[in-house]
């Protein structure tokens, strides 16, 4: 009976976050989908270079746990600034600027390592497929410097 109650408060906890969060949604599934694959793929080289280690693992899914942290505090500072404009008379509508630029930059940084990580492994890839990810992930800092200007 308790553990049916503490389902029900998480599924209910969830669905609210993800009906005001509509718009990041698919862009935090993205996020979640290249983080595992990331993780993955940091396992496989590591196994292939004979250089795995449960304490790596570990700091990895921290690491992937903070990440989690970034957007949510992204998501706040957006909430912020629309609860500010809304006290003086602005509306600006549900926005989610940094909430969406610090996601799509954590999705681009998790591709770029992805890459290097089944470069490593030993797998082909096209140079300009990089050179894409790191000029995308560019672009994803300037447009969070222009927002916050």
């Amino acid at each position: 009976m308790k553990d049916e109650v503490f389902k029900g408060i998480i599924a209910a906890a969830l669905a609210a976050v993800g009906a005001y969060c509509r718009a990041l949604i698919f862009p935090v599934a993205i996020l979640v989908l290249v983080m595992v694959a990331d993780y993955v793929s940091g396992m496989a080289r590591s196994w292939v270079k004979n250089e795995l280690s449960s304490r790596v693992g570990i700091v990895g899914i921290v690491k992937k746990v903070c990440y989690a942290f970034a957007v949510a505090v992204a998501i706040v500072a957006d909430w912020i600034i629309q609860s500010a404009a809304a006290q003086m008379g602005l509306d600006l509508g549900t926005m989610y600027f940094f909430a969406l630029i610090v996601t799509v930059w954590l999705i681009i940084n998790e591709c770029i390592s992805i890459l290097e990580n089944i470069s490593e492994i030993g797998v082909p890839l096209p140079p300009f497929l990089l050179a894409l990810m790191e000029k995308l992930k560019k672009t994803a800092e300037d447009r969070g410097e222009e927002g916050s200007k």
